[in-house]
């Protein structure tokens, strides 16, 4: 029997799909025979000592932000999937179960909802309402992880924890960042790595050139998210169990122009395209 596979995203905005919503024709309101994920309002909760698993639709699955049917990285990961499971393709895996904690407009720094240091606390909503320890609450649906699929009777794989975030965190002072950032976030993986024994952790490269050119002409956040970008490789040089992500390698990445072919128009968020490439991509890259 073949393993299930565990694909985990955590983050900020870009984790959400924010901003991205679905054509009525491509909302997964049919539940997915072969991908599952965890419902917010079972889940979204510290008194749990079991997780409630369903079948994986394309709303009411982030545990963190409500903000739901978007062509979100998630979204588009349980759609290829199942296209994958349909058309019989031959998968190292059988079932994919997914784990989706994300708050838009939220870094790891003492402000921010993924601070390590925040007391617990759980406010579901919108984003505006909403107001989760991320970090604490994340460690506590980790830890439930082994012990679910064990009552199933279900071997499984971690295929990838997944964070798409940081740009929040340029905002902070250059001094500031060069002072905690390392810190917390190996604080971050570290936690990690103990709950779900050394998952492959992949991080998502930073890209928002444009946008913040336009808005702060002194070229400071500009030069704070290259900070975050340094932090990210430390991470990979420092963890065996660490990668990049390059959504540059994107086959219509075009340089030197607003969006860059990567955003829509805002410049800050990836369009359905682009998630859905990435989707693909990590599939692939995973099942082989």
């Amino acid at each position: 029997m073949k393993k299930s596979a565990v694909f985990i995203l955590l983050g900020q905005s870009n984790a959400v799909g924010h901003d991205i919503p679905m054509k009525q024709e491509d909302i997964i309101d049919k539940p997915l025979k072969n991908v599952y994920g965890l419902s917010r309002t079972k889940n979204q909760t510290y008194e749990n000592n079991e997780l409630f698993w369903e079948h994986y639709t394309s709303y009411g699955m982030n545990l963190a932000e409500e903000q739901d049917n978007t062509y979100s990285l998630a979204n588009q990961m349980a759609r290829r999937w199942q296209d994958n499971m349909d058309s019989g393709t031959n998968m190292k895996y059988d079932d994919l179960y997914i784990v989706q904690i994300a708050i838009g407009s939220q870094g790891v720094t003492e402000k921010y909802m993924w601070y390590p240091e925040r007391s617990k606390k759980i406010i579901g909503g919108k984003l505006g309402t909403v107001d989760i320890s991320l970090y604490s609450f994340t460690g506590h649906i980790f830890s439930l992880i082994a012990d679910s699929f064990n009552k199933m009777g279900k071997e499984y794989e971690i295929i990838g924890v997944h964070w798409r975030g940081g740009e929040e965190d340029a905002y902070e002072e250059i001094a500031t960042l060069k002072r905690v950032l390392l810190p917390i976030y190996e604080k971050m993986i570290t936690n990690c790595n103990r709950i779900l024994n050394n998952p492959p952790i992949i991080i998502h490269k930073l890209y928002c050139k444009d946008w913040m050119m336009e808005t702060d002409q002194s070229g400071k956040r500009y030069e704070n998210m290259g900070y975050v970008n340094s932090v990210f490789e430390m991470l990979k040089d420092e963890f065996s169990n660490v990668s990049i992500f390059d959504v540059k390698e994107y086959p219509n990445y075009i340089p030197n122009v607003r969006g860059n072919g990567l955003f829509i128009q805002d410049a800050v968020h990836y369009t359905p395209e682009v998630n859905d490439w990435v989707a693909r991509t990590l599939i692939k890259n995973s099942t082989k």
